[in-house]
């Protein structure tokens, strides 16, 4: 499968959450062919291991889920309200079209509505629609009507627009923060099978990041591992209006190297490891301007005695909204660094 299927495949795929079956499943049948060994734990984290020359463990990880939003009412008319999952913009949430997971794995479709503007004061024209005004019209009539569709309190959905290319080399779609990510560890894996590595080498996909680094935390703690790095889809924002001081990346200048976020501030050591595996292997990056964001190398580095974590990201312009945008080139840059973070491990960090 060519890198961009995968994405295309990663990006479709549905994955709010606590969620994450879908994505999930698509990550085990793709990392197996690679990895000595792949495990489920309790929660839904997803862990590939590879084993290499040194028990000592390095850890990679990326998280599967998407910022989505969840059913908690069915009013008599059939309209659903709903609350947020993840960080969301409420001046953009409203007129989209939405697909919902039932509690038997269908996909329903519906749209974001809310009040139109010939009806609203100029006050109310002014600001944005508070989400608990909005509501998901699922064609229903009533609540039992909404009941039948499979419709209940507890579902899960998210804003759905297809993966797609929209230039040579650039390429749109939902969830790539971190379904670009996923999609790097799985390359990773792959460009190294044939490879023996000096550590072994956890590939950690983790559940609930969007919801508060959950994943990345309890994964760690079993994982126990010696070194972590992070791969994240980050905030690209290379575009008409932002200053460029205040622009965390840009996009087609190679991945992004974090110094510092509101998770961690990243050792000056990992840093210029990383730095000199770019400049020694002609790859393009840049550094992701502090403090923006978190990641889960904030859960990573705090697990019992600590562990010593890096971030590699892929710029990604309009995160958390319900289309992503990102270049190719960032995406390749970033698998090619982190492959050979991994060769080169411990990378005289340890």
């Amino acid at each position: 499968m060519q890198p961009i299927e995968l994405l295309r495949e990663l990006s479709d795929a549905f994955g709010v959450s606590g969620f994450e079956d879908e994505v999930r499943e698509i990550l085990r049948a793709r990392i197996s062919p690679f990895v000595d060994s792949v495990t489920v734990d309790a929660l839904g984290n997803l862990v590939a291991m590879r084993k290499g020359k040194d028990d000592r463990v390095l850890m990679l990880d990326a998280h599967m889920d998407e910022v989505g939003f969840i059913v908690k009412w069915v009013d008599d008319k059939g309209y659903v309200r709903f609350a947020p999952l993840g960080g969301w913009d409420e001046r953009i949430v409203a007129g989209h079209r939405v697909v919902l997971r039932t509690r038997d794995g269908r996909k329903r479709l519906g749209v974001i509505g809310s009040a139109p503007p010939h009806i609203l004061t100029a006050e109310e024209r002014a600001k944005p629609i508070p989400m608990d005004r909005m509501f998901v019209d699922v064609g229903a009539t009533s609540r039992q009507e909404a009941s039948d569709l499979g419709v209940e309190i507890g579902d899960p959905f998210t804003i759905h627009y297809p993966f797609s290319e929209i230039a040579d080399g650039y390429v749109t779609g939902k969830a790539l923060d971190d379904r670009a990510g996923c999609a790097v560890l799985v390359e990773t894996a792959q460009r190294l099978a044939d490879q023996k590595l000096p550590m072994t080498t956890a590939f950690s996909f983790a559940f609930g990041e969007e919801v508060g680094l959950r994943g990345a935390t309890t994964a760690a703690f079993h994982i126990d591992p010696s070194l972590a790095l992070a791969v994240e889809g980050t905030i690209g924002a290379d575009m008409p209006g932002i200053a460029e001081e205040s622009q965390p990346t840009r996009l087609g200048r190679g991945p992004a190297l974090s110094v510092a976020d509101r998770s961690i501030v990243v050792s000056p050591k990992v840093v210029r490891a990383l730095e000199k595996l770019a400049d020694g292997n002609g790859i393009p990056y840049q550094y992701k301007l502090p403090t923006y964001g978190s990641t889960d190398a904030g859960a990573i580095h705090l697990t019992r005695g600590g562990v010593l974590s890096g971030i590699v990201s892929v710029p990604c312009r309009f995160i958390h909204s319900p289309v992503s945008t990102l270049r190719l080139n960032d995406f390749e840059n970033a698998i090619r660094l982190v492959a050979a973070f991994v060769r080169s491990a411990p990378n005289g960090l340890l």
